[in-house]
């Protein structure tokens, strides 16, 4: 079960890049909204290592300025 969970979060943090790379979001809380939107009800706990959320940051930001 555990594997499982890990690779579900594995997923969803993928999809949090994804979404913050389209250039459509300005920061995680949007990416993480967007997320739950799509029914990703655990998003809070997949973005919740500093790691993730400065990764989900940056690739706004990144997307942002182009």
């Amino acid at each position: 079960m555990l594997h499982a969970d890990d690779r579900g979060l594995q997923a969803l943090r993928a999809r949090a890049y994804t979404l913050a790379e389209t250039g459509h979001f300005e920061n995680i809380r949007a990416v993480e909204q967007a997320l739950i939107a799509e029914g990703w009800p655990n998003a809070a706990q997949a973005l919740d290592s500093e790691y993730a959320r400065k990764a989900v940051g940056e690739r706004c930001r990144m997307a942002q300025a182009h």
